[in-house]
């Protein structure tokens, strides 16, 4: 008798869009906004999860270790956009979290068929990036199935890293090679089997959460200020300069003339201002307190 695979509810049926296509255009809007209501609820019953993961990934961060997220589609964008977003926001190097999509830089922009179901690539992205026990590997797969995300999963278990899956599939979950497995139960999508929906957008909250958490945990936070941000743009720039005058309680011209000397590193030019030292000593100081600017200025 043959052993039927039970469906991932990402490949379920919606009963309340059955009749989709006959709805007016302000129905169809109305049943994906209720639909998207769901997945906040759903991410907030895996806080503990989600908590976990961050001190696994701040843990690792303390030993020079390495976050990558590993995904195909829509999970494998995601994952490469939160990435691609910590540097600027967080004034990190670009290698400290990586993201890696099945098929490679070409799968960002178009889909390359076929790529999500080579183990041997996911393995192979898993060697290439040198991964070992200092790192963390978040696996992301909506339905829990994805071939190139497992067994990338199960070759960063034999290195000793750590390893995360994020899924959207409770079907999936026993079997899932990671130490933490965060299960969004956002169920079935409005049009079957479009998991860039519900399970994206959960997906996404995620990543935000547990990137932004880590970054406040290693000191790339101040209050709710960014305080180690790259001014890449002029909006950054601006930024920048806010955050030195709010700071400060110095108008406008005087922050940015400070920010300045500080090489516009905003951090170091907060702490130049409060201990009245010189950017060297900043810097140093700084260093003393582990990046951390509460420390480092007693406030």
């Amino acid at each position: 008798m043959t052993k039927h695979r039970l469906l991932p509810a990402t490949e379920k049926s919606n009963r309340r869009s059955e009749n989709i296509d006959k709805f007016t255009t302000g129905q169809i809007v109305r049943l994906i906004n209720a639909e998207d209501m769901r997945v906040a609820p759903a991410v907030a019953k895996e806080y503990k999860k989600i908590a976990a993961a961050v001190d696994m990934i701040v843990e690792r961060f303390k030993r020079n270790g390495r976050l990558f997220y590993v995904g195909a589609g829509t999970s494998g964008r995601l994952g490469v956009l939160d990435a691609s977003e910590c540097p600027p926001t967080f004034g990190v190097r670009p290698r400290l979290i990586q993201g890696i999509i099945a098929g490679g830089k070409r799968a960002l922009v178009r889909a390359i068929e076929g790529a999500e179901d080579k183990t041997n690539d996911g393995i192979y992205a898993i060697n290439k990036h040198k991964i070992s026990a200092k790192d963390v590997v978040v696996g992301i797969a909506a339905c829990g199935l994805t071939p190139f995300v497992r067994a990338a999963l199960k070759e960063a278990m034999k290195k000793g890293a750590g390893t995360i899956f994020i899924t959207c599939a409770p079907e999936a979950v026993k079997d899932i090679p990671a130490r933490i497995v965060i299960n969004l139960l956002v169920g079935p999508e409005v049009i079957t089997g479009s998991t860039r929906m519900k399970a994206g957008t959960a997906t996404k909250l995620v990543l935000n959460t547990i990137t932004t958490t880590a970054m406040i945990k290693m000191g790339k936070v101040y209050g709710n200020l960014m305080v180690d941000l790259k001014a890449t743009n002029n909006k950054l720039r601006d930024r920048s300069i806010r955050i030195v005058a709010e700071m400060t309680g110095f108008p406008r011209i005087k922050a940015a003339k400070l920010l300045k000397e500080a090489k516009g590193k905003v951090k170091a030019a907060i702490v130049m201002h409060f201990r009245k030292v010189n950017l060297k000593q900043a810097e140093d100081i700084l260093d003393k307190c582990g990046q951390s600017l509460r420390k480092a200025i007693g406030k």
